[in-house]
């Protein structure tokens, strides 16, 4: 029986030319699936281009700056429930053509996340990918998952500044991945480089002690 190797252990157990298929529409589903982006559809919504308003960023913390609360709510769940789907779908399809659940769970987790930051159906211009990412992380292995939030809400709540939190979680996830999961180290890995390279102004902002605080007034 045909398999292909990925990252060392076989995610095909048949014919690796249907299981190549099949896992490729699954991650290119789950790509598709990331490029639905709540932030931009519920400004267009009111009447506003995210991508022109506030920080320029189609995400929750920007949303919740131009539109309140209601708005970020609904733009942070979505964001966080497609993640969730994306892998689950994985998992599924895996389940049910023999394909192993767990590996293209994780291909569609990285897939989902990717599909949010560079989305086709936005001209490539996403969000920065904390909320998909983490819907899709803690599906894929959820003590990695809650851990990873837990530091993130921790430093959100010391310094007011929601990006804090998504780089230092960011950076966990890329060392933590390795101990809770080591089977899809890699995988968490690159989820969480592409966000601290997403976050890279918001970094330098905060060297200089020049990045905003999160307000919850509206």
């Amino acid at each position: 029986m045909n398999a292909i190797i990925i990252i060392g252990s076989p995610l095909f157990t048949v014919g690796s030319v249907k299981g190549a298929l099949i896992a490729g529409v699954c991650v290119l589903a789950a790509y598709f699936l990331g490029n639905i982006s709540p932030a931009i559809l519920i400004g267009r919504l009111h009447g506003i281009d995210i991508k022109k308003e506030g920080s320029g960023n189609a995400g929750t913390t920007n949303v919740l700056r131009v539109l309140g609360k209601k708005a970020a709510v609904e733009t942070l769940l979505i964001d966080i429930g497609k993640g969730v789907l994306a892998v689950l779908l994985g998992r599924g399809i895996g389940s049910m053509v023999m394909v192993d659940p767990g590996l293209l769970g994780a291909w569609c987790c990285v897939a989902v996340f990717c599909g949010h930051i560079w989305p086709a159906a936005f001209g490539f211009q996403g969000g920065k990918g904390i909320a998909t990412g983490f819907g899709a992380v803690v599906t894929v292995c959820p003590p990695l998952g809650g851990t990873v939030l837990l530091i993130a809400l921790a430093v959100m709540a010391l310094t007011r500044r929601v990006s804090a939190g998504s780089v230092l979680a960011a950076a966990s996830l890329m060392v933590l991945g390795f101990y809770f999961a080591p089977q899809y180290g890699i995988y968490f890995a690159v989820i969480g480089l592409i966000a601290i390279w997403k976050h890279r102004a918001n970094i330098g902002r905060l060297l200089r002690g020049e990045e905003p605080k999160i307000s919850f007034k509206k």
